[in-house]
């Protein structure tokens, strides 16, 4: 359990860095001469190479782990790399070569906080408690989305260089304690057989990708306008994060529901309860109704997720648990990397496409419902 915390607290620190950059990215670049329409497409750039950079870090890890004796070492050599080329993005003054580059070198490092720290947990946790230690690590991330509009009003005016740095030593020194951490691990890493029953991977994926996206449109494009209906600009930074309350607080009872009806029936219906919140919202005739529609969204797609991190370790028991967890961040990059592009292109305001926005997530999740039961009937249960 600590070291779950531990790695909880990383997943935390990240996301708070990520929202420094995208608040930041725009100064910076104007600062390096390039253009405001370019750092839209900058941020696409860099999940793609999320995406890409989690699947090699995921297969290298299982190649190479069998040697390593603790991945917690390496993680803190590349997350030491990652975290000076962040502090060097509000240094890079009016170079544009060199605000590209370090912005390059911290897209590919930081992939050392993303799937590496869910192997490590896999490595030593027995698969039942795989549901409850997901529950941890992911609090992480919700707490972090949930403060972003917070950060945003909070650092206006801000010198960057005082965020980037004090952001980046103290994810070191977080690191620098799950190292601490992995070592007060008594014995050698757990070794458990593969389950014989498991969710085909190109369905369990496929169906995240159709989670992913409906959350990036309900959540980044369609909860701010629903709130504007409602409430003034000035409430937002307090009213968004009810989706991430309910992502934290129902994660609690989907350990409960993983565990007793499995990982794949657990996202189905996750998906389903999630399409019905999102015709919720869109349809919500008061504020009180939108807050409670969100609230359960943001509680679906987080038991959405705890299902999906118990069935790619499951999937990848053992030894393979790197490949499946670094598809799973890929395949949520991607959905990122959909919704910013869209917005790039100016899609989000063509007529015919916001028309469909308030109906897209709805469709998105039931679509990934109807993938899992359909899966289920043509194949065994996983455990």
């Amino acid at each position: 359990m600590a070291l779950a915390a531990w790695i909880g607290v990383t997943q935390l620190l990240f996301v708070t860095a990520w929202t420094l950059y995208v608040v930041y990215l725009p100064q910076l670049a104007a600062q390096a001469g390039i253009p405001k329409h370019w750092v839209p497409w900058i941020l696409v750039a860099d999940q793609l190479v999320f995406a890409l950079t989690d699947v090699l870090t995921g297969f290298w890890l299982d190649r190479v782990r069998a040697g390593l004796a603790r991945i917690g070492p390496w993680m803190l050599g590349v997350t030491a790399v990652s975290c000076i080329a962040f502090i060097a993005l509000p240094f890079a003054g009016a170079s544009e070569v060199v605000l590209l580059a370090a912005i390059v070198v911290w897209a590919v490092t930081s992939a050392a906080l993303r799937s590496p720290p869910w192997v490590l947990l896999s490595r030593y946790a027995a698969t039942p408690s795989i549901p409850w230690l997901s529950t941890l690590v992911l609090t992480g991330t919700a707490v972090g989305s949930a403060l972003a509009p917070y950060l945003g009003i909070a650092l206006r005016g801000v010198d960057p260089r005082f965020p980037f740095v004090l952001s980046s030593v103290t994810l070191v020194a977080t690191v620098a304690g799950l190292v601490a951490a992995e070592r007060r691990r008594s014995g050698a890493a757990r070794s458990e057989p593969q389950p014989a029953q498991t969710l085909s991977p190109s369905r369990m994926f496929l169906a995240l990708l159709f989670l992913a996206l409906g959350v990036q449109v309900h959540y980044s494009l369609n909860s701010a306008p629903r709130y504007l209906q409602f409430a003034s600009p000035a409430e937002l930074a307090y009213l968004m994060p009810v989706f991430w309350v309910g992502f934290n607080l129902l994660m609690l009872v989907a350990v409960r529901v993983v565990n007793r009806i499995g990982s794949r029936a657990a996202m189905a219906l996750a998906a389903a309860c999630g399409a019905i919140a999102a015709l919720a919202a869109a349809v919500a005739p008061n504020l009180p109704v939108l807050l409670a529609a969100q609230f359960l969204a943001g509680g679906c797609w987080g038991a959405a997720l705890v299902a999906a991190y118990t069935a790619a370790v499951a999937l990848g028991r053992t030894g393979r648990e790197g490949r499946f967890l670094g598809t799973l961040f890929a395949v949520l990059a991607a959905a990122v990397a959909l919704r910013i592009a869209a917005v790039a292109t100016g899609a989000e305001r063509e007529p015919a496409f916001s028309a469909l926005l308030p109906w897209l997530p709805e469709v998105a999740w039931l679509a990934a419902a109807l993938l899992l039961l359909l899966a289920a009937r043509r194949g065994p249960r996983p455990g």
